[in-house]
């Protein structure tokens, strides 16, 4: 398999070309592009997160404890946090992450098991997704590539290195990296069962932001005039979700006399 080393080089490499093809040729902004390439390499390092010691998994963890928070302040400016809360949510981010995500890594995975899989480089594209907001659809895609792009080049690179030329033999490791499923079914079911979720997290997310929009914006009117503002609650939130999944069950099941009555004009 190749090593850290190659592995970063390669997905710094093909970042720094993704990225200028989006500015150059397809007019995204500098900035954009500039966070596309390093997301490219950094999901370079993202498979070697199974590893149980060593740089790979410090150093990929480090990376992703400071990147998240920083990708996240779009949402949490959106959620109405003030710039104290933002960083008390940064660092709690970072812990969670840095500590509680490498504990977890170290103890539910194994090297080369579905973390090192197509599947796995589809669950971060679109971990990506959510957690980079943004009003344009086309820049949350195109970061959401990026990673995916980094991550299925690392997953090529193992491949590529499995075969021994020189020997003329190919190694154990062959066909472990680019997969879609490994020998483990339990593995196999929880790494689709989280591909559902991002899928029904990433529908949704839409609507969740539009409630808590609608809060913000309701406790802003509210405070107006006043010397404190009204405090954002996530009790509201939900309540918003709830008027509203409460108004789209009531319009599946209208009758349809009901429903092309209330679609008629009003007449006399």
């Amino acid at each position: 398999m190749a090593n850290f080393q190659t592995h970063i080089t390669a997905s710094t490499l093909l970042g720094v070309g993704y990225g200028a093809v989006a500015h150059f040729y397809f007019d995204v902004s500098l900035g954009h592009s500039l966070v596309a390439a390093a997301l490219c390499s950094i999901a370079g390092m993202l498979p070697d997160l199974d590893h149980k010691l060593g740089i790979p998994l410090r150093e990929t963890l480090n990376f992703v404890a400071v990147l998240v928070p920083m990708l996240m302040m779009p949402r949490f400016t959106e959620l109405g946090l003030t710039p104290e809360q933002l960083v008390f949510v940064a660092v709690v981010s970072y812990v969670l992450i840095r500590f509680v995500g490498g504990a977890l890594f170290r103890k539910f995975t194994k090297h080369r098991g579905m973390w090192h899989s197509i599947p796995a480089a589809a669950a971060a594209g679109m971990v990506t997704y959510v957690v980079c907001l943004s009003p344009e659809q086309e820049v949350r895609m195109m970061k959401a590539w990026a990673v995916v792009l980094g991550f299925l080049l690392h997953l090529l690179l193992d491949e590529i290195y499995s075969v021994d030329l020189i020997g003329r033999r190919i190694k154990k490791s062959s066909g472990t990296a680019l997969k879609f499923f490994g020998n483990n079914s339990g593995a196999n079911l929880f790494a689709y069962a989280n591909l559902v979720v991002l899928a029904v997290f990433i529908a949704s997310d839409n609507v969740v932001m539009d409630c808590c929009r609608q809060v913000k914006a309701e406790g802003v009117a509210h405070a107006y005039g006043h010397d404190h503002g009204v405090p954002f609650r996530l009790g509201d939130v939900i309540d918003k979700l709830g008027e509203r999944t409460q108004s789209w069950v009531s319009q599946a099941f209208e009758p349809p006399s009901q429903l092309q009555q209330s679609q008629q004009p009003f007449m006399r």
